[in-house]
Order: C-alpha cells, then sequence, then structure tokens
C-alpha cells in the first residue's frame, strides 16, 4: 500500500529502523495494525484523534518501514521493537490500540512492562481459536510461499468483508488489498507464522493484566469472534467485551468513525477513572430506566415497623424470590427513599403482592402521604409486620442480609410465614398498571361471530395486507380460533405464513349498523415475515396514516395507535363505530413505584 500520509504527519524512522507515523498532541497512544497492513492504515483514526492525542502508529516488524522479524519471531520480538519506540520518543507509558496481530502485541507489551502501558484496547483479537478455525489457520500460514498472488489475496479479503463483497465496504476492501499487495512477502509470512500459532499464549497471563483492557470486536468477524473477546474480558481483571453489530474483522477501516468513538470514550474514562466502565460516558439513564419497564412485573407493598414503633411502607415492584431452602426472596429500596432509613435497620419486613383492586392502596405507599397506613386495612403478622389486607399473597420475613447496591439496598429476607388466595394479582408496566386477566377473559366472553383483529408490529413497522386495488387492512377473523380455522385471526396469519404474538387488548367496538356484531382489536408483536407474498407489508408506523384504509373505524383506531404508540401511553377504546371513549389500562403509577421510593 503506498503511504497516504496528510502534510501535518510525520513519516520517521527510529534508530533500530522501525518505521512510524506520528501526530497531534496530547496523551500518547500507540497504534499497532494487524498483518500485512502497515501504519498507514490508522489514517482515519489518527485524523478524528490527533486534536487530543500525540498519536505514534507502528510499522510492526516486516510490514511497511521496518525491518524483518526473526525467522522463527516470537511475541517479544514485536514488544522489544515497540518499547524501544517508547524510549526513543520519551515516552514513559502510552495508551495502546491493537488491532488483530496488534492486539496480540500490545497485550505481550502490558504483560511484560505494565508501568509503560495506561490502557490497552484489543480490536478484533484472536484467543484460543477452535480446532477447525485453528487448523485453517495453520494451513494458510503453510501456504504463504506464494503469498502475493491475486487469489490468495483475494482470499483474504473475502474472510475479512464478505464474499461477495458488500458495496459499501468496497472502498475499505480496496485500501486492504492495497496493504496486502504492498507488504514485503517474506515479512508478511513470518508475521503470519506466528499469528497462527500464539492465539493462546495469553491464556495464562491475562489474570495478572493491570491496565484497563477493552476488548471489541465486530458480530461479523468469524475469525475474531465475540466469545473470544468475551473470555479475554473475563480473565482480565479490568476487562470489557464490546460488540458491534454488524461489523466485520476490518471494522476499523469499514467503519472508522464508530470504532473510534468506542475507543476514544474508553480512553478518556480509563484516563479518568481506571475502573469505570466504558459505557457509562454515554449511558442513558432515562432510555435504561424506560428498558425496565418493558418487564412486566407485580406490584408490592413492602412494609416494617420503625424504632419508634411506628408502621412504615412503600410500593416496589423490584421483588423476587431468591431461594426454597432456606426460604429467601428479595426486594430493593431506593436509598434517598424516605424509609430507606427504617428498612435499612430493621429486623424484619413483610411484602405484600397486591390484587388487581388494590391501585389505591398502591398509590398511597408510593407517594408521600403522612400517615400512609390509615387509609388501608392491615393487621400484625407473625413477626409484627403490617400485613395488607386483600392482597393476593404476602411473604412475612426476617431481615437475612441487607445489600448494598449502587442508588438501592436490597433486602433478603427469610421467610417466617406466609398466606395467598386466587385473586387476579396487579400488574404495572411501562409506567401503568395492567390487570393480566382482562384481555383472555374479554377474549372468552366475546361471542362467537366477533371480529379479532390485532395491530401487529416490527421494530417501528405495521402488518398490513394490501389488497388488489391498493388499500390495506389490518389481520382480522371471525375470532381468535386455532391455524386450522381458515376464518379466524390465527387462521388468517398461519395462512400467510406470519408468526405473531399478541399482547393487550387495545379496541373494543360494535358495528353502528348491527350493534350484536363486535370488533377485539389486540396489541401485538410480528417476526417480519419472510419474502415472497407481496400483500404482506411492513409499514413504518410514522407513514400509516398515509394508507387507503377502508373501514373508517379502523382508520380512526390506527391514528390512535400512532399518537399513544409514540406517547407510549395505550389505553383501549370502547364504543361502537361512531362514539365512545378511550379508557386507560387505569390511571398512570407513579414513577416511584419502579425505584422503590416511599
Amino acid at each position: 500500500m503506498a503511504d497516504i500520509v496528510a502534510s501535518e504527519w510525520v513519516r520517521d524512522t527510529a534508530p533500530d529502523g522501525t518505521g512510524f507515523i506520528r501526530a497531534g498532541s496530547g496523551t500518547p497512544v500507540l497504534l499497532i495494525h494487524g498483518v500485512g497492513m502497515n501504519a498507514a492504515i490508522w489514517r482515519d483514526q489518527i485524523a478524528s484523534m490527533q486534536d487530543h492525542y500525540d498519536l505514534i502508529a507502528i510499522d510492526l516488524l516486516g510490514h511497511g518501514n521496518s525491518p524483518l522479524p526473526p525467522a522463527s519471531a516470537n511475541l517479544s520480538d514485536f514488544a522489544e521493537q515497540a518499547i524501544r519506540l517508547f524510549d526513543h520518543l520519551g515516552l514513559a507509558s502510552v495508551s495502546i490500540v491493537g488491532h488483530s496481530m496488534g492486539a496480540l502485541v500490545a497485550l505481550e507489551i502490558a504483560l511484560r512492562a505494565p508501568s509503560r502501558v495506561r490502557s490497552i484496547v484489543c480490536l478484533n483479537a484472536v484467543f484460543r481459536r477452535p480446532e477447525a478455525l485453528a487448523r485453517a489457520v495453520r494451513e494458510r500460514a503453510a501456504a504463504l510461499g506464494t503469498h502475493g498472488d491475486a487469489s490468495a489475496v483475494a482470499a483474504t479479503l473475502a474472510r475479512w468483508f464478505g464474499d461477495p463483497l458488500p458495496e459499501n465496504l468496497a472502498s475499505a476492501a480496496e485500501t486492504a488489498r492495497a496493504a496486502l499487495e504492498g507488504v514485503d512477502p517474506e515479512g508478511y509470512a513470518r508475521t503470519y507464522r506466528l499469528f497462527a500459532r500464539a492465539d493462546a499464549e495469553h491464556a495464562d497471563a491475562l489474570p495478572g493484566l493491570s491496565a484497563p483492557a477493552l476488548f471489541m470486536t465486530g458480530s461479523q468477524d468469524s475469525n475474531s469472534t465475540p466469545a473470544m473477546s468475551a473470555a479475554m474480558a473475563r480473565l482480565a481483571p479490568r476487562g470489557q467485551c464490546l460488540v458491534l453489530s454488524g461489523e466485520r474483522h476490518m471494522m476499523a477501516i469499514a467503519s472508522p468513525e464508530k470504532v473510534t468513538q468506542h475507543i476514544i470514550a474508553f480512553l478518556d474514562t480509563a484516563a479518568d477513572s481506571g475502573t469505570k466502565a466504558q459505557t457509562d460516558a454515554a449511558f442513558d439513564n432515562g432510555e435504561f430506566r424506560r428498558a425496565l419497564g418493558s418487564f412486566l412485573t407485580g406490584v408490592t407493598i413492602v412494609t416494617t415497623v420503625s424504632a419508634e414503633g411506628e408502621p412504615r411502607g412503600f410500593t416496589a415492584n423490584s421483588f423476587t424470590s431468591v431461594s426454597l431452602d432456606p426460604p429467601l426472596v428479595l426486594v430493593c429500596i431506593a436509598k434517598k427513599a424516605l424509609g430507606h432509613s427504617a428498612f435499612s435497620t430493621c429486623r424484619g419486613f413483610a411484602i405484600n403482592i397486591l390484587s388487581e383492586s388494590q391501585k389505591t392502596e398502591s398509590g398511597i405507599f408510593a407517594s408521600k402521604a403522612a400517615d400512609k397506613f390509615a387509609s388501608v386495612a392491615w393487621q400484625s403478622g407473625l413477626t409484627g409486620n403490617p400485613l395488607i389486607d386483600g392482597s393476593v399473597a404476602v411473604f412475612d420475613c426476617g431481615m437475612e442480609q441487607l445489600v448494598d447496591a449502587g442508588d438501592h439496598s436490597i433486602l433478603i429476607g427469610r421467610v417466617r410465614d406466609f398466606t395467598h388466595n386466587g385473586a387476579q394479582p396487579l400488574g404495572y408496566f411501562r409506567g401503568t398498571y395492567v390487570t393480566p386477566g382482562l384481555s383472555q377473559e374479554a377474549l372468552a366472553a366475546a361471542p362467537h361471530g366477533t371480529e379479532v383483529g390485532a395491530i401487529l408490529e416490527n421494530e417501528g413497522r405495521v402488518l398490513f395486507f394490501e389488497t388488489a386495488n391498493g388499500f390495506h387492512e389490518l389481520p382480522a377473523g371471525r375470532g381468535l380460533g386455532s391455524p386450522k380455522d381458515a376464518r379466524s385471526l390465527k387462521g388468517c396469519l398461519a395462512a400467510k405464513g406470519v408468526d405473531a404474538q399478541l399482547g393487550f387488548l387495545f379496541a373494543v367496538w360494535d358495528d353502528a349498523a348491527d350493534p350484536s356484531r363486535s370488533h377485539v382489536y389486540y396489541r401485538g408483536t410480528v417476526t417480519a415475515p419472510a419474502p415472497g407474498d407481496s400483500q404482506v407489508r411492513l409499514v413504518d408506523i410514522d407513514h400509516v396514516a398515509d394508507l387507503k384504509i377502508a373501514d373508517p373505524a379502523v382508520r380512526s383506531m390506527l391514528t390512535r395507535y400512532v399518537r399513544e404508540r409514540t406517547e407510549d401511553a395505550f389505553g383501549v377504546y370502547v364504543g361502537n363505530e361512531v362514539e365512545g371513549e378511550v379508557r386507560p389500562l387505569a390511571r398512570a403509577a407513579s414513577s416511584q413505584a419502579l425505584t422503590g421510593r416511599r
């Protein structure tokens, strides 16, 4: 590859003959390329990082302008080359970014000279190849006498970028091709033979790696797999694994902006704290909270008695069983909750699982009401903890363990006594109370001729069936039925090869012209249908309003769906084609319920 060096880059040679590029100013970062490449392969990273970093891109032995490695080279030969360059440039310590073979060299440097390495990023690193893959690499190493042939280069590019070559990777593949065709054949062969046998060289040493380390690879890299990066991150005491969706082995040149963004984020956080996770810098707490809300849970009221003998309680959905023998359960409470002191010092507590008729009680205990227990019926349990009347189940516990966990405390209780009944539980989903039994009961009670349909979504797209005259219809049938019943909803979906999962009730209405005929529509999700049926279409939710919908009631329902989908707050329409009302699944619950606040 002809060196493509910007005017502000410095192309230089160290006293031992090592070629390198230097650019920028700031914290020093060494960039180490993989087999067959050279220092200029980092041109995109240098362009993006040089305003904040002192970047040194090295030509590995046998590559670029550097001399050949020994005939039977070891990783130590390449590590010592880099350390000599540090000394020549007067660098006491650096961060290192290495790709593939360069990642192995980076680890070798960090393990041999830990005081010289601040942090490392290992891109597309290999580790303990499976036998079939290891055998294929050894066979390629043994056949390197013909390296430089067009067929050998083409085979390498196919492994790295795919075959056939995706159009969007053509430029990156051409950059890699130029490097492969320009590398010294003997230097390539000696380095690749080492690369073929060095994949497990650090297996025993990684637990001793002191530097923060990010192991980043692509989900589609079949040579440096996500499992390899995950295994290395697990062994390294301060290791992290990051897998970039859709990326392959040469992601540093195929998607330089994405890869460089993660490199910078890691180097910055490693420099700031040395232990903070790389993802923290861009972590969206609001989105994380909303994602947690996607888990449908029950609702509980957790109670205890304070040191002053006063009953205390808070609403929480962070409840789970822990163990059957001994019988253990847990619940979480926010440290900033008013009742945290009482619960973190108590000898025991009770967990009351609420029924669908106890939304009011849940709201009271999620509020800051002065005397919450004045508004509910309760009694003392076996251990003296308050038990809420009407609960679906109650677990009266002694405090087994208090665990500190971020901004919450985990209360682990040993169950001393419990009761339960067959009432329907209260649910909580995306900030709203739900009653899980409602949808099934409504459908079971529907008349035989009821039209049952569904609004099925797949990644922001809604499933429609397009008619011959250009109209669009939602999947619907006579009753829910079964896949064998062609007239039913399930039969309609089965006939089209659609794999759908029904969720919550969305709309119920009667025909204005025929009140005896009802319509029931559900929300749900659908797997992307297989291509082939031109009538089956997935339409972006933003374009639903543009479709030709023959039934005005369905058109009105879809308008509401798009609006509520945007607001992430669904209700249920009840009425007829002409008039009715949208009833929320329940009034919005306090967001405090999710965090366990009092």
